[in-house]
C-alpha cells in the first residue's frame, strides 16, 4: 500500500456524496482553519481553499468523480492525493461514516502521511479507460442476453437463435 509522505503547510480533506463538497482545510501545526460545505463545481471549492491554496496539498476520497479535482489541482500545480476507500474506512474506524464526518478524518490522515493512496489513472488515458470499462459491460450483457434467450428456447426444440455463450 502507498502512502504520501510530504508535509506540505496546509493539508485538506475533500469529500463529496453528489452535489456538494464538504471541505477541510488543517494547519501544518494540525489547528482547523475552516470547514466549508460547497456546491460540486470548480469556483466555489477555489474560493473555498483560496486563502490556503498555495501550500495546499487535497487528499480526496477515491470515488467515480475525482478525475475533475484531479485536473484542477493539475492545473494549478498542486499535488492531489486520491484516497484508497475501502482502506481508508479501515483506518477511520468509528460507526459513524457519512459526508460529513469523513472530510475531517480525510485531512489528519493526509497530514500524517497516513492516508492509502489509491492509483488514479492520467488524464490522457481516462477516456479510452472508460469507454473499455463500459464495453466490456455491454459484452457481458449482451452474452447473459443472449444465453437467456437460448435457455428459454431449448425445452421447446426451437432453432437456435444467434451465436452460442461461451
Amino acid at each position: 500500500m502507498r502512502f504520501y509522505t510530504k508535509q506540505p503547510p496546509f493539508a485538506c480533506g475533500i469529500d463529496w456524496p453528489a452535489r456538494s463538497l464538504y471541505v477541510w482545510v488543517l494547519s501544518h501545526e494540525g489547528e482547523m482553519l475552516r470547514h466549508r460545505h460547497r456546491k460540486a463545481a470548480p469556483e466555489p471549492l477555489l474560493q473555498a481553499v483560496a486563502p490556503d491554496r498555495d501550500g495546499l496539498v487535497g487528499a480526496v476520497e477515491g470515488i467515480f468523480t475525482w478525475s475533475w479535482l484531479a485536473d484542477l489541482c493539475a492545473e494549478a500545480g498542486r499535488p492531489c492525493v486520491l484516497g484508497q476507500a475501502l482502506s481508508r474506512k479501515a483506518i477511520h474506524g468509528g460507526k459513524a461514516q457519512n459526508d460529513k464526518s469523513d472530510s475531517p478524518t480525510m485531512a489528519p490522515l493526509r497530514r500524517g502521511g497516513l492516508l492509502p493512496q489509491a492509483a488514479g489513472s492520467p488524464a490522457e488515458r481516462r477516456a479510452t479507460r472508460a469507454l473499455l470499462r463500459r464495453r466490456t459491460h455491454l459484452r457481458r450483457q449482451g452474452a447473459a442476453l443472449l444465453a437467456h434467450v437460448q435457455k428459454t428456447n431449448a425445452p421447446y426444440n426451437w432453432p437456435e437463435m444467434g451465436q452460442k455463450s461461451a
